[in-house]
């Protein structure tokens, strides 16, 4: 971080430069009535820049870097190669602003068309934008493509989507006119029956999950079948690396792809930036959000790229606009390209199999445990639900003092699950850190 305090030389020199010849700073707001201004500010002093580092040092030691996490619930602690760091920390990366126009630098470019072939091939889909904010806004945005195509305004969502991504999606909808219906999940999977209640010829989509918010695995083939008899869209959200060895949104017939791209080398943060991809099929390239670059050649008969789409903007669409979202999170989007390009096709099935495998024994190891029920109702990925004697709220802080982060307490969302907590694993974690786990709640719950 740079430190550059100004003198008092330094600002009067400054206010001469634009024209304040008084040197009064005031000048700066006599378009504001004075009775709106205020008189002061309770700022502190200024401190130096040795002052300043050992403050912020300070905070940062508060935080608990070394926790062994199994918490989940959208977010993962994935390794992340060192390599991902070192080429997005350039500066022709780093300091580089979201490409608005056609005249952008090739490399930006060309590192966005990449991100694009990445996620279709990823996802199975044909097409895919230059990427979106969050895995929550992406599924908002799918929403109102799906609305647009079909001319539709009925939305049927899945209970088994993520309930972040579903708040968000009701508090960016509330002065459209759109019906919202949501569905149950029957043993943790899509509830056919209720889906089925509610789907017809005025529906514009269904908004479906998987791994679903709980961890289950369902194959959504015969939903998308019949959504499509009745002329509506199936959304698909999806983590992107369970892909490595689940269905892809493709194989099952969705016409939209959508998910976070935070397991894609992006590190858990405090809630981000994260990444928000979209793909979906060819046909609606042109309903989509965003932008979208494409390859061409230029005079020379060199290969390049160029914004090949910009359907987004407001300032040219008007109402006829697709989104009204104005960054593509260019630098995340990033990351996840060199992630994926290190990682490769094999290595996304070897950390999708691991993940599996691992939350597979720590299943075995939790089960094992007095008191503790693993809810076993449907296959999972690497997430999945145990059950305990009571409220897990107080277990959770117990073992935060122990080094370990346990899980996400369910009873924060759902009002008839106080006593479930959603269990993550990731390749990270290590039988000695599962074993660790096991007997620190099992010493929590029966100490």
């Amino acid at each position: 971080m740079n430190y550059i305090p100004h003198s008092e030389q330094d600002r009067q020199e400054m206010l001469k430069v634009i024209g304040i010849r008084s040197g009064n700073v005031d000048e700066l707001f006599k378009g504001i009535p004075a009775e709106l201004r205020a008189l002061s500010f309770d700022l502190p002093s200024g401190k130096s820049e040795f002052e300043v580092e050992r403050y912020l040092k300070s905070l940062a030691e508060k935080n608990a870097t070394d926790l062994v996490t199994f918490v989940g619930g959208g977010f993962y602690d994935h390794y992340i190669p060192a390599a991902v760091d070192a080429v997005v920390s350039r500066s022709e990366f780093y300091t580089a602003y979201t490409p608005y126009q056609a005249e952008a630098s090739q490399g930006t470019l060309q590192a966005i068309y990449e991100y694009q072939s990445c996620i279709c091939r990823l996802t199975g889909m044909e097409v895919s934008n230059a990427s979106l904010y969050d895995g929550g806004t992406a599924l908002y945005e799918a929403a109102m493509m799906a609305i647009h195509i079909t001319g539709r305004n009925k939305i049927i969502m899945d209970g088994g989507v993520n309930p972040i991504y579903r708040r968000m999606m009701y508090c960016y909808t509330t002065n459209l006119s759109i019906e919202f219906v949501e569905t149950p999940v029957t043993h943790g999977q899509s509830d056919r029956n209720e889906i089925d209640k509610y789907l017809d010829d005025k529906t514009a989509a269904v908004i479906l999950q998987n791994p679903n918010f709980f961890g289950a695995i369902d194959d959504h083939s015969d939903i998308a079948e019949k959504c499509h008899k009745l002329g509506a869209l199936v959304i698909e959200s999806v983590y992107p690396l369970s892909l490595g060895v689940l269905k892809t949104p493709q194989e099952m017939g969705a016409d939209i792809a959508t998910g976070e791209g935070q397991s894609l080398g992006i590190p858990l943060s405090f809630g981000g930036p994260y990444l928000g991809f979209m793909a979906a099929r060819k046909e609606f390239i042109r309903r989509m959000p965003g932008r979208i670059v494409g390859a061409t050649t230029d005079r020379a008969g060199r290969r390049s790229f160029i914004l090949t789409l910009q359907t987004r903007e407001q300032h040219i669409r008007r109402e006829k606009a697709t989104s009204n979202i104005c960054s593509n999170e260019a630098l995340c989007a990033l990351r996840a390209l060199v992630y994926m390009c290190l990682i490769g096709k094999e290595g996304i099935k070897e950390i999708a199999a691991l993940c599996m495998n691992k939350a597979e024994y720590a299943k075995q190891k939790l089960e094992a445990i007095k008191g503790v029920e693993v809810k076993r109702s449907s296959p999972t990925f690497n997430e999945f639900i145990i059950k305990l004697p009571g409220d897990p709220n107080g277990l959770i802080g117990k073992l935060i003092e122990k080094g370990i982060a346990a899980g996400f307490p369910l009873g924060r969302y759902y009002e008839d699950m106080t006593d479930y907590m959603l269990i993550a694993v990731t390749e990270k974690r290590t039988r000695q850190e599962i074993a660790m786990f096991a007997e620190a709640l099992e010493d929590a719950l029966w100490s």
